[in-house]
């Protein structure tokens, strides 16, 4: 721009260019002044901050700012205001003492219940809820119950109490019936603990008789399938539920139930079973030995649990049992020295008691077949699998209950099903009726103590059989 007669005119932009180019290099300096760049540099940068100074001036949630712990925020001190004829207030101190109690938490207006979903996190519920990023950091974070956090299962209960301005100040999980962990808000974040809560334990009995088959038993006489398996669990060494279970055998159990606040929550162990098997009476008590151990016992103290189990393979069916019989493929009469289990091919085939492979491989008819040599006398063979469990060889020390192989039909087999044979000193026995023996019996010096801790669900037992035999008249 130039000036005449105090009137600025403005140069045309070619002139601007013309005159530029006219003039000497060294006269350009002040087009190429080399602070010119950090002039620039500066002003980008104040602006910048000018920028962060508005947005958070006027954030529209200030929820986060509100979760910064007040000790945090700095202390801003007034001189007491003194009105006419009032007193003054004193001043307060500069600083709080350093054993005054922490600032309690806000007071709960209201309660949110949640159900966890299937994928859902701490940040998808809370957020849903309109709890801000910070607080959901700062319950992560409270120790080892903030950490647990991250592991949130479908069908848990968790529960918010925010203050009256909306504000997060507590959060309860439910992790079982008797426990529960509960996050408060502190001066610091937030805190928990975990609380536990005492359930009032009861027994109940139920008794059932089997039409069709003992899983509709079970439900018939209003008890779980957990608890039918347990059961089947307990009894499963002295009786055959395959193929031993007929109709009209019964059972009778006394197990423990949970209760709070009157409900019940869950339900606990069988604490004495009573099951009548084609007329023979099995009873088991469940025993806590001296040394901690938990096992269940005849009433004589033998164990229930046996050197061997009754069967290798669980949910089939007997296809051939031990003796002679017409062979299928040979196509003669001759000894059938096992007893065949057909399965679907895949199925798991279980050791039936421990000890140590001795044979595992091909051999002719068996096909696929394992041998396992047990301590003492005993030893148990497994024909026709389809393949081997990995990782097992010859000299393998497998423990009862422990898949060694799975059923096929390899061998001279019609259709998939295991073969299995029990010997003793390498003769062989009906797998159905050997005699198992028994491992672990109450100690001599310790029966006193087992009678004595058995004798009321005996009694209990007997009770509940003469009241049972009362309503069956």
């Amino acid at each position: 721009m130039h000036s005449t007669n105090g009137v600025h005119r403005v140069k045309p932009i070619t002139r601007i260019k013309k005159d530029y180019k006219s003039t000497p290099a060294t006269a350009r300096r002040p087009y190429h002044n080399p602070h010119w760049p950090l002039r620039w540099a500066a002003l980008g940068i104040g602006s910048v901050v000018l920028g962060v100074v508005m947005a958070k001036t006027h954030d529209p949630d200030p929820a986060p700012v509100a979760e910064v712990p007040p000790a945090q925020a700095p202390v801003v001190q007034h001189e007491p205001l003194s009105l006419p004829g009032t007193p003054a207030t004193p001043e307060p101190a500069a600083h709080a003492p350093q054993d005054a109690p922490p600032k309690q938490a806000s007071a709960i207006d209201h309660w949110r219940d949640l159900e966890v979903g299937s994928g859902d996190t701490l940040a998808r519920l809370l957020g849903d809820e309109g709890v801000g990023p910070r607080a959901v950091h700062d319950l992560a974070t409270a120790g080892d119950e903030g950490h647990a956090l991250a592991r949130l299962y479908p069908g848990e209960h968790i529960r918010l109490g925010f203050d009256a301005d909306g504000r997060l100040q507590r959060l309860v999980r439910r992790s079982s019936p008797e426990r529960r962990v509960v996050f408060e808000r502190t001066e610091d974040g937030f805190a928990g603990r975990v609380v536990q809560e005492p359930l009032e334990r009861r027994l109940l009995h139920a008794r059932g008789q089997i039409d069709t088959s003992l899983f509709e038993a079970g439900a018939d006489a209003g008890i779980s399938d957990r608890l039918t398996m347990e059961l089947v669990d307990i009894f499963r060494w002295d009786i055959d539920f395959i193929y031993n279970v007929r109709a009209g055998d019964r059972f009778a159990i006394v197990y423990e139930a949970y209760y709070k606040d009157g409900d019940k929550v869950k339900t606990g162990d069988i604490v004495a079973a009573e099951f009548v098997n084609q007329g023979e009476v099995h009873r088991a008590i469940r025993y806590e030995r001296k040394n901690g151990d938990i096992d269940y016992f005849a009433p004589d103290g033998t164990s229930m649990r046996k050197a061997f189990l009754r069967t290798p393979v669980e949910f089939t069916r007997i296809s051939s049992r031990y003796g002679r019989r017409y062979h299928p493929i040979l196509h003669k009469t001759r000894m059938h020295d096992g007893v065949d289990y057909a399965a679907a091919r895949g199925t798991p085939v279980h050791a039936t008691g421990a000890g140590r492979i001795v044979f595992r491989g091909r051999n002719g008819g068996y096909g696929n077949m394992v041998v396992v040599k047990h301590a003492g006398k005993y030893s148990t063979a497994y024909g026709h699998m389809n393949h081997f469990r990995r990782g097992q060889h010859v000299g393998t020390r497998v423990d009862q209950g422990d898949v060694i192989g799975y059923v096929g039909s390899t061998g001279l087999s019609t259709g998939p099903h295991l073969h299995y044979e029990f010997r003793i000193n390498g003769v062989h026995r009906n797998p159905l009726k050997v005699e198992f023996p028994s491992v672990e019996p109450i100690a001599g010096d310790e029966m006193d103590r087992f009678r004595q801790a058995i004798s009321p669900l005996v009694a209990q037992l007997d009770t509940l059989n003469r009241a049972y035999a009362e309503l069956d008249r």
